[in-house]
């Protein structure tokens, strides 16, 4: 079913980064992956550090780091970030410590970011996810004015892995509002839908994270 929308299949395909991320995902899976980017066009692959280094001309390949809980020390986070730089990837999406911005220290959530920035170099895209189902609205400002003060180029609604949940159209549009599209605003988590990338891209969406992208892609006209 086509949604009712201006944007087309191919225009929404260079906004996704497909993605694999599932802790039992296979070096064939990637593989497979990676083939069925190139199929659908789409930007970017992502994948678990652990699966690197991969073989993807002409799609870009991003990783994670402090995935998906953000419980991990900072320099583990710098450390994984670098390492996965150096084995290839463009873009690292970072997952914050969570409760350090429901605590409100975000002066915390600040000094991982540049952590980060700071062990990539400025070599690589770097994503900032701060899990926003699971924050209030205080936060999710917070933590995106962290992310834009720490040298981020995008902030992330979600690893995906929460069980608070994934992405929503309030989440995106409080982001996009509060980085004033200084910062590119990442949607993941639970999109499955032409109608839910659709809504998510209204509300200021200007990269998704999708794991069914070719369900997605698919309700929108070429």
């Amino acid at each position: 079913m086509t949604v009712s929308t201006p944007l087309t299949r191919a225009d929404v395909a260079a906004m996704i980064d497909h993605t694999l991320l599932a802790p039992q995902a296979t070096s064939a899976e990637v593989d497979a992956l990676i083939a069925e980017a190139r199929s659908l066009g789409v930007y970017a692959i992502c994948v678990s550090p652990s699966m690197l280094p991969v073989r993807a001309p002409g799609l870009v390949v991003a990783t994670v780091a402090g995935f998906p809980s953000g419980k991990h020390h900072a320099l583990v986070k710098g450390a994984e970030a670098r390492l996965a730089v150096d084995q290839g990837a463009a873009e690292v999406d970072m997952v914050i410590d969570v409760g350090a911005a429901l605590a409100g220290d975000f002066n915390a959530v600040l000094a991982e970011v540049i952590t980060v920035r700071e062990a990539t170099a400025d070599q690589a895209v770097l994503k900032v996810i701060i899990e926003s189902a699971a924050l209030p609205d205080e936060a999710i400002v917070g933590a995106c004015r962290a992310a834009a003060q720490g040298g981020a180029d995008f902030v992330k609604t979600s690893t995906g892995f929460h069980p608070a949940g994934g992405a929503s159209v309030h989440a995106v549009r409080l982001m996009a509002e509060t980085v004033g599209g200084q910062l590119g605003v990442k949607a993941s988590g639970g999109i499955r839908t032409a109608a839910d990338a659709a809504a998510l891209i209204a509300a200021g969406a200007t990269r998704l994270g999708l794991s069914q992208s070719a369900a997605v892609l698919a309700g929108f006209p070429d």
